[in-house]
Parts: structure tokens; C-alpha cells; sequence
């Protein structure tokens, strides 16, 4: 009984030694960092932009920018001779002490990104307690990232907010740029048969008035902030930029593409079909024949025709099986124009030599030294698409070629879609 006591005792006596809250941060201490920009001066030294929250004039809404008494961000510059210096020469601008948890954007300057690369940037994330490894990371094109940090946005209040999701929509609708955060870029940049990729942002307008809270008071906005290419890197360094048929051949490869509209010729009138990508699969075998590296390809897209301006009977079976072969072949088009560009500037994007390591370690161990300089270049691709169209929509006919109606049983009844088991033919 007496040691039951003294038990209780001595779990008392502890518990009386434990302070409550002890890393307790208040939010009038904190300032909230959603992006930070980073470029570089003539003097080859870090210039960082901290867009910071004021928890005030978001706390209206999330929508609606200029709804509240002033910016929803404030935006302060320092310069230092690396991430760290930089950092901790805001205390002198900031009163409080920057807070980077909330940190879901990084903005590096193109000009940097040729000069200097990624990899002392993204140690520096990747080492801070407080950074998360899931933000995203983006390039400025042709503009500073100060002035994709600065620039105010109209519907998204935090400007951050608004580069993030216009990433994220123009990836799943449109299907040539790519959403990637620190953790994947840290992955490229360490392994030796992948280069990492990442969405450009470009500051349209006058980037003055791009800063002031009268850019999202007008209908009409004088800066906005556009996904513009992808960059493609080589080494650490920013050496090509993708953009059109070129940028999403290489999603299609990398097995990215979540939803994109494909257009073909037909009957001598160009563009005249479109097709609408609702799902896709991509797989990439690598083999070694001869002893040369050979990669394989094979894509499996699904989707719906969403237009027709030609006379083209889509009722008849035959001619959908017709518009299915022009539609992988173009796909397969865009798949060879884009490995052709990455071989021009040697490097693999693809993730080719990741492949080989995988299926090949024996072999890919006298090739990884020289594989982007020597053996990428040359390297033999076959590619494979089969493409399936599975609705028509309500018309049958083109209804300027006198189009009517569908009649018959719905159009999910004719072809059964079921994953990417019911090839026509």
C-alpha cells in the first residue's frame, strides 16, 4: 500500500516539473510567410522577397481581392550571400520573427536559375525544421521573382494561393505544364538518370501597378500572373524551356497528363476534330538488345469528341476507328517531338535512366557516368498509343453539315467503358 502512494506521489512530484506551451507561438510574434521570391544582383548575392500574410484583411474571406482595408500581403526584400543570411536580415525590416510553415510557394528567377542552379536553394529547404518539403516550386520567365511575389491577385486574396492553383487547374484542363514541390525537385537533382522540370510564371503588364491595391479594384487588371512553359534543367542548371506540343509530349511520357484536348485534321480542313482526354496511362519499359538501351513506350487515352466541323458521320463504327488511329498518331507525334527536343540539349527529363536502373542495374552501371552526354542522345525509342474514343455527345452529324439528333440508345450504351479493356476493333 505504501508503494502504491509513494508511486502516485512520484507522478505527481513530475508532472509538477513539466511546463505547459514551452514552443508556443503567438501570431502578434510571427509573421506568416505564403511565398518567398528569390533572385539575384549584380553582385552574384541572394536577393529574397518575403510575401507575407496580414492575418486582417484575409480574415474577410479567402475570395474577393481588395475586399478589406488594405493588401491582404505585405511584401519586404533583403539581400545576403545565401538563404540563411537572407532570412535573418529581414529581422531588420520585419518586427517579427519570419514563420515559414506556412510557406506553400518558392519563386526562383530564371537568370538564377542559369547561373547559379537549384541545388544550394533546395538544401537550404530541405534542412530548415520549419520549410516544408511539399511547397511548390516555380521559375519566373522572363520576369523577376520579386515581381511574381509582389504582383496582387484579384479573386485569390493571397497571391500565393492564386500561382499554386492556376498550377494546379491549367495541369489537370490543359495538360502542358506540371505542379512540382521541393521534395520531387530535390529527387531530380540528386538522382543521376532524372532532371527535374518546373512550370514557368510570367508577370504580365505593368508590374508598378501590379503592386498597388487599385491592380484588383479594375474589371480589368493592369498585371496578372500567367503560367508561361515548362523549364527543363540540366546539371542543376536551367538550360531549354518546353512549351505547346513539346511541353505536354513530355507529360505524356512522364504519365502526367490528367485531362487535354487533342485536335486532327480531317478531309483536308485542319484542326476540324476535337478530342477531350479524360483519362490516360503511360507505361515505360527500358531493356537492354544488343547491348544497346532501348526504352518502350505504351500510352492508353481515353476520351470524348467534344467537336466537329466537318461532315463526318460518328454514328458509323469504322470511321470512329479511323478518327481513333489519327488521334494516336498524333499523340505519338507530340511524344517523338518532344524526346527529340530533350536529346538536342542531352538531357533526360523522361526519367529513361531511372528505367534502366531499374530493369538493367548491371548495365546501368557503365552507362550512368555518361548516360545524358553519350547514351540518351542516341538512345531508341518506340512508341506505342492506342486512343479510344468513348462519347460522341448528342449529335451524330456536325449540326452546320446537317447534323441532327442522335437516336437510338444513349451514348454510354455503344461503347462500353470499362478502364482500358475494350479496345474497338
Amino acid at each position: 500500500m505504501n508503494r502504491k502512494w509513494a508511486f502516485l506521489f512520484l507522478m505527481l512530484a513530475c508532472i509538477s516539473l513539466v511546463s505547459g506551451c514551452w514552443s508556443k507561438k503567438e501570431l502578434t510574434d510571427v509573421a506568416l510567410v505564403s511565398a518567398l521570391g528569390i533572385d539575384i544582383d549584380e553582385k552574384g548575392r541572394y536577393v529574397g522577397t518575403f510575401q507575407i500574410i496580414n492575418p486582417g484583411n484575409v480574415a474577410g474571406g479567402m475570395q474577393g481581392g481588395g475586399a478589406g482595408q488594405g493588401p491582404s500581403v505585405s511584401v519586404y526584400s533583403t539581400t545576403g550571400n545565401n538563404i540563411v543570411e537572407v532570412s535573418r536580415r529581414a529581422s531588420t525590416k520585419i518586427s517579427r520573427r519570419l514563420y515559414y510553415a506556412h510557406t506553400n510557394l518558392v519563386v526562383v528567377s530564371d537568370e538564377l536559375a542559369e547561373k547559379e542552379g537549384l541545388a544550394a536553394i533546395m538544401d537550404a529547404f530541405d534542412r530548415h525544421p520549419e520549410f516544408r518539403t511539399t511547397a511548390r516550386v516555380v521559375i519566373a520567365r522572363e520576369s523577376s521573382a520579386a515581381d511574381i511575389v509582389k504582383t496582387l491577385t484579384a479573386v485569390d486574396k493571397i497571391p500565393a494561393n492564386k500561382v499554386i492553383k492556376t498550377m494546379e487547374l491549367t495541369e489537370k484542363r490543359w495538360g502542358e505544364h506540371v505542379k512540382t514541390n521541393i521534395q520531387e525537385v530535390t529527387k531530380d537533382l540528386v538522382s543521376p538518370g532524372k532532371e527535374p522540370i518546373l512550370t514557368g510564371f510570367r508577370m504580365i503588364g505593368n508590374a508598378k501597378k501590379g503592386e498597388k491595391m487599385e491592380n484588383v479594384q479594375e474589371s480589368a487588371l493592369d498585371a496578372i500572373l500567367q503560367a508561361d512553359a515548362i523549364a527543363v534543367f540540366k546539371d542543376d542548371k536551367l538550360v531549354d524551356w518546353l512549351t505547346g506540343e513539346t511541353a505536354r509530349g513530355t507529360l505524356w511520357v512522364l504519365d502526367k497528363i490528367k485531362s487535354t484536348g487533342i485536335s486532327i485534321d480531317w478531309q483536308d480542313k485542319q484542326e476540324a476534330i476535337a478530342y477531350q482526354v479524360v483519362r490516360q496511362k503511360t507505361k515505360v519499359t527500358a531493356t537492354m538488345k544488343n547491348g544497346q538501351p532501348q526504352i518502350s513506350i505504351n500510352v492508353q487515352a481515353e476520351g470524348d469528341i467534344d467537336e466537329a466541323n466537318v461532315p463526318v458521320n460518328l454514328a458509323d463504327p469504322r470511321v470512329l476507328l479511323r478518327i481513333e488511329k489519327a488521334l494516336g498518331k498524333e499523340i505519338e507525334k507530340e511524344i517523338h517531338k518532344s524526346i527529340q527536343h530533350a536529346s538536342q540539349h542531352k538531357t533526360d527529363i523522361f526519367g529513361f535512366g531511372e528505367a534502366m536502373h531499374r530493369s538493367e542495374p548491371e548495365s546501368w552501371k557503365r552507362m550512368e557516368k555518361n548516360w545524358n552526354d553519350e547514351h540518351f542522345p542516341k538512345l531508341k525509342v518506340k512508341v506505342n498509343v492506342d486512343a479510344y474514343i468513348r462519347r460522341t455527345g448528342l449529335r451524330s452529324k456536325p449540326m452546320h453539315f446537317g447534323g441532327h439528333l442522335r437516336v437510338g440508345p444513349p451514348v454510354g450504351q455503344r461503347v462500353k467503358a470499362v478502364g482500358f479493356s475494350t479496345p474497338r476493333g
